[in-house]
């Protein structure tokens, strides 16, 4: 029986839900709080593309890029100085790119193991 998605990416799914509301508890809005609900979505997608392909390695490589930019977000944005914004964006941001990176490890494995579980080997053949 096949599993309904592996664990992380269920983590992930979450971690990119808070971090698109994570506006709500420190009060940052403009252009910096929508760039943080804005890339929550995004890994939120990323996470069901992966939830849904396995194999797939580009939706992997999508969470831990926004991870990464997201840790770095206090320091490109400027925001610092907003302890409870920082340390949000440094928390979660960490944490989904440890995610993805966890993540790409899986998928490479599950690539190996089964190529039907990648978008390039995922072809819809006709029998004949």
């Amino acid at each position: 029986m096949r599993e309904k998605g592996r664990r992380a990416d269920w983590v992930a799914v979450a971690a990119g839900l808070a971090l698109g509301v994570s506006w709500l508890w420190h009060g940052m809005y403009g252009f910096s709080g929508g760039a943080m609900f804005v890339l929550g979505l995004g890994v939120v997608v990323a996470a069901a593309f992966s939830l849904t392909r396995p194999g797939a390695l580009s939706s992997e490589l999508g969470v831990l890029a926004i991870g990464v930019l997201v840790f770095a977000m206090p320091w490109l944005l400027g925001f610092t100085h907003l302890p409870a914004a920082a340390w949000s964006a440094w928390v979660i941001g960490g944490g989904i790119a440890l995610l993805g990176a966890y993540g790409l490890a899986q998928a490479d494995r599950a690539r190996k193991r089964d190529p039907d579980l990648a978008w390039s080997a995922h072809v819809n053949e006709i029998p004949t």
